[in-house]
Formats: C-alpha cells, sequence, structure tokens
C-alpha cells in the first residue's frame, strides 16, 4: 500500500461534485481508471433510468482476472454523496482528515472507493495472487440504493461481497440491516371559517392529531422503529385546515413485522378520520428489504480470516439500523456483509476520518483480495 497514493486519491475523488442523481464526472473518472488498471469495465444508463436525464453515466462495473483457482470475491462502494455537496475540500489535522469548508467531506463513500483502488493498484503492482475480482461502483446509494436496484446481475460471478460503507471502527462489520418502507398520507377534511363557521369545518390537523397520539414511535422493539418524520397542513390561522400531510419510515429487522407495523398506521388513521367525517389517502414504499447473515458463512469467516491476517484485533460483528446497497445484493442472492471504511459523523459536515484506520481499511481490502 502506498498511502500518499490512497489520499491522493480520496482527494481527487471529493474534487467531484457528485450528489445523488449527478455522479456523472466522478464515474466517467472511475471508468477510465479502472481500465488503467487492467479491469474489463462497463458502465450501464442507471441515472438516465433513474432521472430521465440525458447522460451516459450510470453504475460501474469492473472485472479482473484472477490467477488462483479461488471463488471470485465482490467488492463495492457508492460513488454519490449526501448535500452540501459542492466543493468539497479535505484537510488533515492531527491525523484527522474533516472537512475543510461548509460542505460535507465526502468520505461516505469516498474512503471506500479510494481504498478499492488503492487494492486493485497494490495487487497490480506487486503482481500479488489473487481471485477473479469484481467492483461495482453504484450511483444514488443515499437514495434507498436506485442505482443499485436497477443492476444487471446477471454479469456477476461473485457469491459472496463485501461493501465497504459502514461507520466506526475499522475491523468492524455488519452482518444484518432492516427493511425499510417509508410512507405519505393525505388527511383530507373540509375547510370553513374559523371564527364564523367552525361546525361546518372539518379538521385534518385534529383527525392527524388524534391518529398520531395512538401510534407508538421511536424504537418499538429492539428490531424495529418507527417515525412520524414531517406533518404540514392547513393554509391560514382562520380557516379550519382541509388537508393535512404526514410522511414517516418504519425500519426493522423482520420485514413482515415492519408491514404490520405499516397496516397498523394506516388502520389508525382511517379510524379517525371516519370518526370526524374525514378520509386518508395512504401510500407507502418498500425501499429496501431486510437481511441477516450467519456468523458461520464463508463470507464471514473469511473476513475474519483476513482481519486476522493483516495484523488486526478480531472485529465486532454488529447489526445496523442503515440500509445500504447490501440490502439489494442479499435480495438478489448474493451474500454479503458491510465493512467498516474510515468515516464518522457522516451526513454531516462535521464528517471526518483518522488516517490511520483509512490506511488500517485498505490493508483489509488487500487482504481480503489475496487470501
Amino acid at each position: 500500500m502506498n498511502k500518499e497514493r490512497l489520499l491522493r486519491e480520496f482527494n481527487k475523488l471529493i474534487s467531484f461534485d457528485s450528489p445523488s442523481f449527478y455522479e456523472d464526472e466522478i464515474a466517467f473518472y472511475l471508468y477510465d481508471k479502472l481500465k488503467e488498471l487492467g479491469l474489463e469495465v462497463s458502465m450501464d444508463n442507471a441515472l438516465e433510468q433513474i432521472t430521465g436525464r440525458k447522460t451516459k453515466a450510470g453504475n460501474i462495473y469492473g472485472f479482473l482476472k484472477g490467477n488462483t483457482e479461488e471463488d471470485p470475491i465482490l467488492f463495492s462502494s457508492h460513488m454519490d454523496t449526501v448535500k452540501p455537496a459542492q466543493n468539497k475540500k479535505a484537510v488533515i489535522q492531527d491525523r484527522i482528515v474533516k472537512s475543510a469548508g461548509d460542505a460535507v467531506l465526502g468520505a461516505d463513500d469516498a474512503t471506500g472507493i479510494a481504498e478499492i483502488i488503492e487494492m486493485l493498484t497494490s495487487i497490480k503492482e506487486e503482481k500479488l495472487s489473487h481471485p477473479d475480482i469484481e467492483v461495482i461502483f453504484f450511483v444514488a446509494e443515499e437514495e434507498f440504493g436506485k442505482g443499485s436496484a436497477i443492476f444487471d446481475y446477471s454479469k456477476v460471478k461473485s457469491k459472496i461481497a463485501y461493501v465497504l460503507d459502514l461507520s466506526g471502527r475499522v475491523g468492524d462489520a455488519a452482518i444484518s440491516a432492516p427493511s425499510i418502507i417509508s410512507f405519505e398520507l393525505t388527511v383530507t377534511g373540509k375547510a370553513s371559517h374559523a371564527g364564523f363557521e367552525p361546525e361546518s369545518g372539518i379538521s385534518s390537523i385534529m383527525a392527524s392529531a388524534k391518529a398520531i397520539s395512538r401510534i407508538k414511535t421511536g424504537r418499538i422493539n429492539d428490531e424495529t422503529t418507527l417515525n412520524i418524520g414531517t406533518i404540514s397542513g392547513g393554509v391560514g390561522k382562520n380557516i379550519v385546515p382541509e388537508k393535512t400531510f404526514v410522511t414517516g419510515e418504519v425500519r426493522s429487522m423482520n420485514h413482515d413485522f415492519a408491514l404490520e407495523q405499516i397496516n397498523n398506521i394506516k388502520r389508525i388513521f382511517n379510524e379517525e378520520a371516519v370518526k370526524l367525517n374525514a378520509s386518508v389517502d395512504f401510500s407507502y414504499i418498500e425501499n429496501i428489504f431486510a437481511y441477516k447473515i450467519d456468523k458461520k458463512e464463508c463470507v464471514v469467516q473469511k473476513y475474519l480470516s483476513a482481519v486476522a491476517k493483516a495484523g488486526y484485533e478480531p472485529p465486532k460483528l454488529i447489526n445496523t439500523f442503515g440500509g445500504s446497497d447490501n440490502n439489494t445484493f442479499n435480495k438478489k442472492g448474493i451474500h454479503g456483509i458491510v465493512i467498516a471504511n474510515a468515516m464518522n459523523d457522516v451526513h454531516t459536515t462535521k464528517e471526518y476520518f483518522e488516517l490511520e484506520e483509512f490506511y488500517k481499511a485498505t490493508n483489509i481490502c488487500i487482504a481480503l483480495a489475496t487470501s
């Protein structure tokens, strides 16, 4: 591993403005980068499919032919960042890399991409033995994995995957993640003048409030959370509100239980609306699906061996309430886990990582690819 080159690659990656749905520049750069490293590379038109915008950028797939008889292995990270994503710059203080401005740093997920690039570069330079290696860089991961959801998996040879997209101590890995189901609803009552004829009106806000008061929010149990995220309604302080809009989400390690919570929310809102002669228009989207990998599975045991080979202490195998492209991998029959790639306080302008953790994550990737 070349530490200076690794950090230089990270700075190059964050120099691209790449908010979700606008990953064009970084995608073209990475396409060329993988070709330079000797991979067979292809790029789909995922961004055009998702947005309707005319562009040739999309998910990137790379294949490096191996020179051992071991089974193929897949590495993945995503190209998009959350906002504010314009003019990202890094500064190093006391061996900690953080944002130098008002934008996010972009460690989520540029550290993961840089680590994969350095892994491939080291393998090429040192002529290391390795199995077939597959790499996928996705677009629109931050938007519930919209890029990975439409990728053509028929070309993928690997049965196991390592997704570099986890906060926290490098070495740790997530072996389970939840389903995330978002919902939105409109409660419709009847508008009237709140001073002259309040009796003629039907308050959509009142119906919504009564329903929300009956719904348990926060942590429902060890595997499930429920959140009412936004509520808005009415057009004036002297008008009985005709319409109220509510959005939220349910996360659960048990997909069926998540759906039960969604149906319960719908039932309660309908019950409270009927009491006031209001109505409810309810919809939901199953964004990603839960998975759980057994600790005895090959993908986990190979990871534990690689961490030991790299000379680090045994990792913690955790459950995460965050989603990633790995949810899609597991849905498609590719058993993957999410490994920490040196990023903290993600989705904020205080995002940072420690250099030693950055180097550690890269060493683990090299060990994984050559073990």
